[in-house]
């Protein structure tokens, strides 16, 4: 049988066999994209419809499990599912609206926006009754009377809050806070800068840092301690309660018809005294919630704000100082990984063959595993095993060490790219293989990667804002606390990408220099 003769491109004629022209090949193909283009139009015109039915059925909340409990928090038994007092009282307000309750995950700085742009349809995850919120959402009554509680070790010298200003010994105490909470803005007012206040993102965490002796005491609402309580029996309560304040709903302005259904829902679980067993089964109940459900509580008068420009004028040298922290951590991380990096390299490319797996395993692990995993580690896991690592060191350090990895990476490519005829001219001089290294092959490699090496530094100064996992207030962080504070988040958005240009643009002024300047590579 003789071989297939090709017709054109794309085709094979068997003799014998008709072939299509070229009109009926074009039809067949329009058919058949027109015939993918509508089973996806009506896939996606299906699929659609579906979440919109859906979300219409639902009433979507937003809150954060990161917070813990007794608010928010994976379920022991399944952690795929979530449990907590306002989880509960959510689903008995959907159910009063004849909806089903779904809880959507976000960070708690984020619900706001996420409230805005039309991904939940209320915010439930203990905020705060403030004028600052109230200016851009519209709030619910009062669900829950919380109060502040000062903690202490048992034993410590914290008998008060004077004891904080006036310690006996005159070191500035510390004290722990959550990030962007009443508390935090509370105690920053109370103790002014005759404290160290320093503010994290989980309640266990600064609870955990007082237990180990790191902090001084920490200010907390008063639900979360009681539900961790029983997990740190070396704290106390320090004093009374101070700073009295109310959770609510928040909604999005526009949104008054769904305020109203959720204040009717919770006057009806006042009166009934459902509100008050859901907070019994929790141990949150006490005289305080009696209030509940009066008229007039949690009336917040709302204060002149100045304009979003003016809150940029009075906050940008805050920013400039957050922006000095970037930059020292980025300067002090990066010259580090730089000459970690170049050992690593070396050693993986000539050093003897246990040090390369060695090598390869610490590039491979730093590589794989999330930067703020790594900094989480370093400052929170290592006093476990009596090594305590100050805040801004574990940052420095935790920083350095990942990006070691991927310098380690850069530098073998360069080292790589230099003809190994270069290293064996070297050693025929009678140079030493560390020699040949250092003074041969090492130099050109340092210029062939400047322009990487110049981008990772520049990903550096981004990647500083990881470390506000360890308390450290750099520039991302500082630009959450204002715009969270004062509502002005484009604005003060814009100030923080510009610092963040002005930081990073420069380096690559420095590296084309540099590359002009550079050794030239022999071939």
């Amino acid at each position: 049988m003789p071989d297939p003769v090709p017709s054109h491109a794309g085709d094979v004629r068997v003799p014998g066999q008709p072939t299509p022209g070229r009109g009926e090949r074009i039809l067949s193909q329009r058919l058949l994209l027109g015939g993918l283009l509508a089973a996806v139009l009506a896939v996606g015109t299906f699929v659609l419809l579906s979440l919109r039915t859906k979300h219409e059925e639902e009433l979507v909340w937003g809150g954060d499990q990161e917070g813990g409990g007794p608010y928010i928090y994976p379920r022991p038994d399944d952690p795929n599912r979530v449990v907590g007092f306002e989880v509960e009282l959510m689903e008995l307000l959907a159910q009063r609206l004849g909806l089903r309750s779904r809880f959507q995950q976000g960070d708690w700085k984020d619900l706001p926006q996420l409230l805005r742009r039309g991904d939940i349809d209320c915010i439930a995850n203990g905020y705060e009754l403030t004028d600052v919120h109230q200016a851009d959402k519209l709030a619910t009554i009062p669900y829950y009377v919380y109060d502040l509680q000062l903690v202490a070790r048992r034993g410590a010298s914290v008998r008060s809050w004077d004891s904080l200003t006036d310690p006996p010994d005159g070191r500035k105490k510390k004290v722990g806070v959550l990030s962007l909470s009443a508390a935090e803005k509370y105690t920053r007012d109370r103790l002014g800068d005759r404290a160290e206040v320093i503010a994290f993102d989980s309640v266990a965490l600064a609870l955990e840092k007082v237990a180990e002796g790191e902090l001084d005491a920490t200010v907390q609402d008063l639900p979360a301690l009681i539900f961790y309580r029983d997990r740190y029996p070396t704290l106390r309560f320090v004093g009374e309660a101070v700073g009295r304040g109310y959770y609510v709903i928040y909604v999005r302005r526009e949104d008054e018809r769904l305020r109203d259904e959720l204040n009717a829902g919770l006057m009806d679980l006042i009166r009934t005294g459902q509100l008050r067993a859901l907070y019994e089964r929790y141990g949150l109940w006490n005289p305080a919630q009696e209030q509940l459900g009066k008229v007039g509580l949690g009336v917040v008068e709302k204060s002149e704000q100045p304009g979003a420009w003016e809150v940029v004028r009075r906050n940008l040298p805050i920013l400039v100082k957050a922006a000095g922290m970037t930059v020292l951590l980025s300067c002090l991380a990066m010259p580090l990984a730089i000459i970690v990096g170049l050992f690593v390299a070396v050693g993986r490319l000539y050093g003897p063959r246990p040090l390369r797996f060695v090598l390869a395993v610490y590039v491979e692990v730093l590589r794989g595993t999330p930067l703020m995993l790594q900094l989480f580690t370093i400052y929170f896991v290592l006093p476990s095993f009596g090594l305590k690592v100050p805040a801004f060191m574990a940052g420095v350090l935790g920083l350095a060490i990942n990006y070691s990895a991927y310098e380690a990476e850069i530098y073998r490519a360069g080292l790589r790219a230099i003809p190994v005829g270069q290293l064996e001219a070297a050693l025929a001089l009678g140079m030493s293989r560390w020699q040949a290294l250092r003074r041969v092959v090492i130099p050109q490699a340092v210029r062939i990667v400047i322009p990487p090496v110049t981008n990772d530094f520049i990903a550096l100064f981004k990647d500083t804002s990881v470390c506000s996992v360890i308390t450290i207030t750099e520039l991302t962080k500082q630009y959450n606390i204002l715009a969270n504070s004062t509502g002005a988040y484009l604005e003060l958005a814009a100030v923080t990408a510009i610092l963040y240009l002005l930081m990073s643009y420069p380096l690559s002024l420095l590296a084309r220099r540099l590359e002009g300047r550079g050794p030239r590579a022999v071939v």
